[in-house]
């Protein structure tokens, strides 16, 4: 995708997110196209309701929104949650083997809101101590195992 085409997606999603960010979702900090801090609040009557307050640091890259941003909480604000790690990576299946660029910055943020909301008990992932010390600074770089449920109808 050529800079301009990558710039002027920004742009839009930016002023969009300016004017009609979601319920719970406020810009930080978005001065450039390289960057972005985003503060998304927990969703009320559950265990991340608005006071537990989440920073997310969004890194695009030229390709975007053919590739998808680098999302990542950032301290002092990662989440206890079975899906974030202490180093502020998130395993979201939609941030990398289900991207799609029709996905917009707010709508991963509304994601990111639905996966607090649906945890029923706060803790970190089973394997975060050795994820922590193994992974590089980006969590693209790392090979993602996402648990598929299987329904079996009687």
């Amino acid at each position: 995708m050529s800079s301009g085409l990558f710039k002027k997606r920004l742009t839009k999603e930016l002023r969009d997110l300016s004017a009609n960010s979601p319920e719970g979702v406020s810009i930080e900090e978005a001065n450039d196209f390289k960057r972005w801090q985003l503060r998304i609040k927990g969703a009320p009557n559950t265990l991340y309701e608005a006071s537990n307050i989440c920073i997310t640091k969004f890194r695009f890259s030229p390709s975007y929104p053919l590739e998808s941003p680098e999302v990542m909480f950032i301290q002092p604000s990662i989440p206890i949650h079975p899906h974030v790690y202490s180093n502020g990576h998130i395993c979201l299946n939609i941030l990398y083997k289900d991207w799609s660029p029709v996905q917009t910055v707010a709508q991963v943020c509304l994601s990111i809101q639905s996966m607090l909301s649906s945890c029923v008990k706060k803790e970190l992932p089973p394997d975060n101590d050795l994820y922590v010390k193994s992974a590089r600074a980006s969590p693209k770089k790392t090979t993602w195992a996402f648990q598929v449920n299987i329904f079996h109808l009687n």
